[in-house]
């Protein structure tokens, strides 16, 4: 029986490595339909992603969140302010902090690309009840914060050379 839970455990990990692939391809793509580069797409999507959930980010959040220095991320932010893709603004009482939000077309490219997409998903999901799809969501969860956790105790970390 405990081999069968093993070989159960590396095939759901296997499956959500692939979804992560599939993530990583569509960040791509929509990257190439909106003629940006990946990076630049993926800080459009953190941004709109952010504002939708009403918790804008701050210039040093987005950098933590797509993993950039903080001056790759002004000179990110300058590219894509130019473009009309974000806008930097002072909405807090403190005016030196910054808010990122997005382009009024962003969500619009975004939905256009994406919508069908997250009908498919919807309609794939409307297949499991509620009590399995919230089980899934705690599960899900707990993987995340089992990740950022790994991630906070490697830090910044390199790999050792084979001679040191």
């Amino acid at each position: 029986m405990r081999d069968g839970v093993a070989a159960q455990r590396e095939r759901l990990m296997e499956g959500l490595r692939a979804y992560g692939g599939h993530y990583a391809e569509l960040s791509r793509r929509f990257a190439a339909w909106l003629g940006l580069h990946s990076t630049d797409a993926t800080a459009v999507l953190e941004i709109a992603a952010a504002e939708e959930r009403g918790t804008p980010l701050s210039p040093a959040r987005l950098s933590e969140r797509i993993a950039l220095s903080t001056g790759a991320t002004t000179a990110l932010l300058n590219r894509l302010e130019t473009a009309g893709h974000i806008t930097r603004t002072r909405e807090h009482s403190d005016r030196r902090v910054i808010t990122l939000r997005s382009g009024p077309h962003i969500q619009e490219r975004a939905d256009e690309f994406f919508g069908p997409l997250a009908h498919r998903l919807d309609a794939t999901m409307a297949h499991y009840p509620p009590d399995l799809l919230a089980r899934f969501e705690s599960f899900v969860t707990d993987l995340n914060s089992t990740m950022d956790a790994h991630l906070a105790d490697r830090g910044t970390t390199t790999p050792h050379s084979p001679g040191d």
